[in-house]
Formats: structure tokens, C-alpha cells, sequence
């Protein structure tokens, strides 16, 4: 959202106009996150919002509707966007999605096998009816939100961030996948895991739903556990079972590692402008990164 302006208000004015136009009450909005987007659940209306921070996330948020609501169609266990009419659509300027409310209860007591069974799961569904974008570059929204957000970081930073991302793209180019290309979710790590009160488990977050290798949503629970210790042995060995096959026995997992923790930069640089918090997650990173530490925690990103 605009670097000008606060976030957290930024999101509540153009939350209200949403309310407005879908003739719900947003009285009762409790923030679940702001980030890549601001979500706020509206437990009275059965409903969560979703602003997207990225200006230009139209096409994405389009997509990920689409084939939540394909896939729940063939019983797979995900959000669903709810029946409001045509979605999503745009409030001053941001693209707004809205969701079925799902009554939570505490997360999954083996979070590593049900994500490993979930993948599995969707890793055998065919393509969807729509058109989806292809993974081919996960360096480009990273690339562009450094270029188009200059006080998000100092010049050193950002011209070390260019060059790190050339490096990174010549390693992603010379990758070998060892799995069939086909549908994954982006960014499929436990902490996109949600347990229902009915029990079921439900896999959440489809922003960056894609076509590309299976190994990026393998991957991200390494990451996870890398950076965020979200994840014990314990969880990377359940998961490995579930799905039926380890990354780590493959030579390119540190490659899509070192990718992704440059990707998922990219929500970082366009908010931090506006969120003094976030700005100083991203100068830690930046800072980690660029000392070549593999073992430094990160925090998530402050809500």
C-alpha cells in the first residue's frame, strides 16, 4: 500500500468501502494479518477480506479463486472464496478477495504429515480448467518491488540485491528437476495449515498458485524450519514419508532455499516504506544475506 500512509488505516478505510458494497457489517473486523495482504475475518458475516499490498496482484488473487474453488469441487480440503458476486474486484486502488470464515480450532498435531499429505494430494490433481501462470522466474516481483520502492532500503543494499539475484537465476536456470512439472501451491509450508473445529485440515493461502516444478513446494518447509525454526526433524521426516519422497536426497535443495528467502523479500520492501517494523526485518535479513550466515533466524513478519 502507499508508502505515505499507515498501513493498518489504509486497510480499515478501504475494508469499510468493501463492507459498504457487499452489505455486510464490518463492526466486528478482527485483523488477522497484515503483510502481503491485510486479512480481516467478519465472524458475524461468515466472512475474511483480503487486501492485497501489491498494486498489481489482480491476475494473481483472479487465479487463486479460480482454482480454490476448482479444487474444492474435487474435494480437495482448501479455503473457498465465498458467493458474493464477481471477484476480485478493487477498492482505491487494491485488489480485494473475500473468503469463507473458517471456525478454527488449534493447528494440526502432526503438522509436517498433513502437509506432506495435502501435497501429495494436489500434486496428483490435473491441471485446472483456467490457464495458470507458469513458474519460471521467482525472482521477478522481488526484482521489481526493489526497483519501485526506493526508501525501502539503502542504494548499497539494493545494488547487492541486484547482483544476488543474477547470481540466483543462473543457478535456478541450471537446475535439474527431478519431479514432473505440474500444479503446486507457491508457498506450502505448515504455517498455510489451518485445522477446522470439525476436524479437517485445510490448506490455505493459494496467492502464488502456480504451474511449475513440485520441488518449490517441497522446499518451503526447509525454509521454514531454516530460518523460522516453525518446523522440528521430527515434521521434515513425517513430511518426507507422507509425500512419498525427500527433497533433501536431491542437490538442488539449497538452490531453491537460497531462492526463495531472496523471493520472499518482495512483500517486505513494498511495506516496509509504511511499517517501520517490517523495514527493520528487511535491513536483518538484507544483513544476514549479504554476510552469507545460513543460520540466522528471521522473525515472520510483524502483524
Amino acid at each position: 500500500m502507499s508508502p505515505s500512509s499507515d498501513l493498518y488505516d489504509e486497510a480499515r478505510a478501504i475494508l469499510k468501502t468493501a463492507g459498504d458494497r457487499l452489505g455486510v457489517s464490518v463492526r466486528d473486523a478482527k485483523l488477522l494479518h497484515l503483510h502481503s495482504n491485510a486479512s480481516f475475518a467478519l465472524p458475524g458475516a461468515g466472512l475474511v477480506v483480503r487486501i492485497a499490498t501489491n498494486p498489481a496482484a489482480f491476475a494473481r488473487v483472479a487465479a487463486s479463486i479460480d482454482v480454490t474453488r476448482w479444487l474444492a469441487c474435487r474435494g480437495f480440503p482448501c479455503v473457498t472464496p465465498a458467493d458474493i458476486g464477481e471477484q476480485p474486484f478493487t477498492e482505491h486502488g487494491r485488489v480485494v478477495s473475500v473468503w469463507r470464515y473458517v471456525d478454527l480450532a488449534v493447528g494440526p498435531a502432526h503438522p509436517g504429515a498433513e502437509l506432506g499429505r495435502l501435497l501429495r494430494l494436489l500434486h496428483t490433481q490435473p491441471g485446472p480448467p483456467r490457464p495458470l501462470e507458469r513458474l519460471t522466474d521467482p525472482f521477478c516481483s522481488v526484482a521489481s518491488a526493489s526497483e519501485e520502492a526506493p526508501d525501502a532500503m539503502p542504494e548499497a543494499d539494493r545494488i547487492w540485491l541486484r547482483e544476488r539475484i543474477v547470481a540466483l537465476r543462473e543457478q535456478w536456470n541450471a537446475l535439474v528437476f527431478p519431479l514432473p512439472l505440474g500444479l503446486i501451491h507457491g508457498d506450502a509450508h505448515i504455517g498455510n495449515l489451518m485445522q477446522a473445529t470439525s476436524g479437517q485440515v485445510i490448506l490455505g493461502d493459494w496467492d502464488h498458485v502456480a504451474m511449475g516444478p513440485r520441488e518449490w513446494d517441497l522446499m518451503q518447509i526447509h525454509y521454514m524450519y531454516r530460518r523460522f525454526g516453525s518446523a522440528t526433524d521430527d515434521d521434515l521426516d513425517a513430511f518426507a514419508a507422507a509425500y512419498g519422497w525427500d527433497i533433501r536426497e536431491w542437490a538442488g535443495l539449497d538452490a531453491l532455499i537460497a531462492a526463495r528467502e531472496i523471493s520472499g523479500l518482495s512483500a517486505y520492501i513494498r511495506t516496509a516504506p509504511g511499517k517501520p517494523a517490517t523495514r527493520e526485518q528487511l535491513s536483518y535479513r538484507l544483513g544476514t544475506l549479504r554476510q552469507n550466515n545460513v543460520t540466522a533466524r528471521w522473525a515472520s513478519a510483524p502483524g
